[in-house]
């Protein structure tokens, strides 16, 4: 229709001043307009969270005609069309549970590609949802080693090479379509795209979802259990919250392009500053690249910085793609065929859990919460999916076992969940990457980091695996802390300075937890 392509082309010329670059190269795309409104949407979430008044989306109860008045009924609801979708057709195809999965894009369709390693896709495979042929026929380039490198002089810079780590690119489309054809084959199941969800009832013995159609049609399900997977935008999640459902995040931008000159296809980069903090607005922010192979001649290269939420900083993703077409020249150069084949963007979500155990609402009666609805994945390696691949069959069987024996109470739901203290004692090292001009040097973090280079490169390759692949022990932790203390012992002081006294103390009881914890 006319109209809708008038209102596509009112949405880019809204940037087109602001933000020239992006609107260059998304003007370029034949759904540029449509990612326009996707990164416009989640910004939306910087206003909300810094908002004085949370929505309140979890109700208790309402009319008893409600409860007969509904337009399906489920076992789980699920909303959220990427991780919830995988969550869902294992659920489905595995348990034999009837599911609804909703979201308000189009389902199994993902705003980013994957990197993971092969080992790790073990898991599909093991919970039954996928075959060893299904997963590599997602995979569409595996690559010889990666390597993270910090930005320092070049006769101390350390190159630290990580095998087995985050080398199999997916093509995240293709894997959610599987698990999209898992559920709508299953009995009983049903798939709803652009649905978007408004709020839930809670009753003693089930759930009530109401949701919006396309048509902007007010829809009702019902179900035993509700599970939030709508990422870090989650109104449920802020809620339960109390308006405060992350503590860090890593605002996230990149793209999947053609053209790009030097690149090696053999290799991942996985961490790669190539800069001191960029300090054009707020306290500063330490910028830092990705770059992986994409099959085929594509290569996506990521831009991200981690920060706290209550930072000054301009965390916006729109801001961030300026920054990235401005500063990709400095990483990767464009050449004269360089062409973007898709943007890929999202705000990865951290939570420091202040005391020995889960200080964050993840769960309540007959409501759970997934992925980055969650935040519990790692901080530092900052991928929800592969957090949730690693724990998928804890979080599908724990579900399913719950709803057998009727145990939906907060407290049940919330021993279902992927806490693990390890990867939340990360978190007090992902506060290091945050840059603050009030106490860190310009270099402060490509001085830390390299120094950490140099420290898993002096020890057993197992060291620096476990740390990328959220699986370091306590000792192997303080070995690398010691290590860097030696080599660097203003960390010490460093600590107390960005952590300040409570911040401290909190790290401490973290591995205090971590130590006496029966997951280790």
């Amino acid at each position: 229709m006319v109209w809708l392509k008038i209102i596509k082309l009112l949405m880019l010329q809204t940037i087109r001043t602001s933000h020239p670059r992006v609107y260059k190269h998304f003007s370029a795309l034949e759904d540029g307009e449509k990612y326009v409104q996707q990164i416009i949407d989640i910004d939306a979430y910087w206003e909300r969270v810094q908002g004085q008044s949370v929505e309140q989306v979890v109700v208790d109860g309402g009319s008893p005609a409600m409860m007969q008045d509904v337009d399906g009924e489920f076992d789980i609801i699920c909303a959220g069309g990427t991780l919830g979708l995988l969550h869902a057709s294992v659920m489905a195809s595995v348990h034999g549970f009837r599911v609804l999965v909703f979201d308000r894009y189009a389902v199994g369709k993902a705003t980013r590609d994957w990197n993971i390693s092969r080992e790790e896709l073990d898991s599909l495979e093991k919970v039954g949802l996928f075959t060893s042929d299904q997963v590599d026929a997602c995979i569409v380039s595996r690559y010889k080693t990666g390597w993270a490198e910090f930005s320092v002089s070049e006769d101390r810079r350390k190159r630290l090479y990580l095998d087995n780590v985050l080398d199999c690119a997916l093509e995240a489309d293709l894997l959610l379509g599987l698990a999209l054809d898992k559920v709508t084959a299953s009995p009983g199941c049903m798939v709803a795209h652009r649905m978007t969800f408004t709020r839930v009832h809670r009753y003693r013995d089930c759930v009530i979802v109401e949701v919006l159609d396309s048509e902007k049609v007010t829809r009702r399900y019902r179900a035993r259990v509700f599970i939030d997977a709508m990422g870090i935008t989650s109104p449920v999640a802020m809620q339960l919250n109390d308006g405060r459902p992350q503590t860090h995040v890593c605002p996230t931008v990149g793209t999947i392009a053609s053209g790009l000159e030097g690149v090696d296809h053999e290799v991942g980069e996985i961490l790669v500053s190539t800069e001191p903090a960029d300090m054009s607005s707020g306290r500063g922010r330490q910028l830092i690249w990705e770059g992986f192979p994409a099959g085929r001649d594509r290569y996506i290269t990521y831009l991200f910085f981690y920060d706290e939420i209550d930072s000054p900083n301009d965390k916006s993703l729109l801001g961030l793609f300026e920054s990235y077409f401005e500063k990709l020249p400095g990483y990767k150069m464009p050449g004269r065929d360089f062409m973007v084949e898709r943007p890929v963007f999202g705000i990865i979500p951290a939570y420091w859990h202040d005391g020995f155990s889960l200080s964050r609402r993840i769960a309540d009666d007959r409501i759970l919460m997934l992925g980055d609805a969650a935040t519990l994945n790692s901080p530092l390696t900052f991928c929800g999916f592969g957090s949730f691949i690693r724990n998928i069959s804890r979080l599908t069987g724990g579900l399913a076992s719950v709803l057998r024996e009727g145990r939906l109470d907060r407290s049940s739901l919330e021993q279902v969940s992927a806490y693990e203290p390890n990867v939340a004692a990360m978190a007090n090292l992902m506060k290091y990457m945050c840059y603050d001009s009030t106490t860190d040097d310009p270099n402060f973090v490509n001085e830390l980091m390299n120094e950490v280079m140099v420290v898993l490169d002096s020890l057993p390759p197992r060291y620096r695996e476990a740390m990328f692949k959220d699986r370091m022990q306590l000792g192997e932790l303080m070995a690398v802390g010691l290590n860097v203390a030696v080599r660097y012992p203003d960390v010490l002081r460093v600590t107390f300075e960005k952590l300040g006294f409570g911040g401290t103390i909190g790290m401490m009881k973290n591995l205090l937890g971590w130590a006496v914890s029966p997951v280790r």
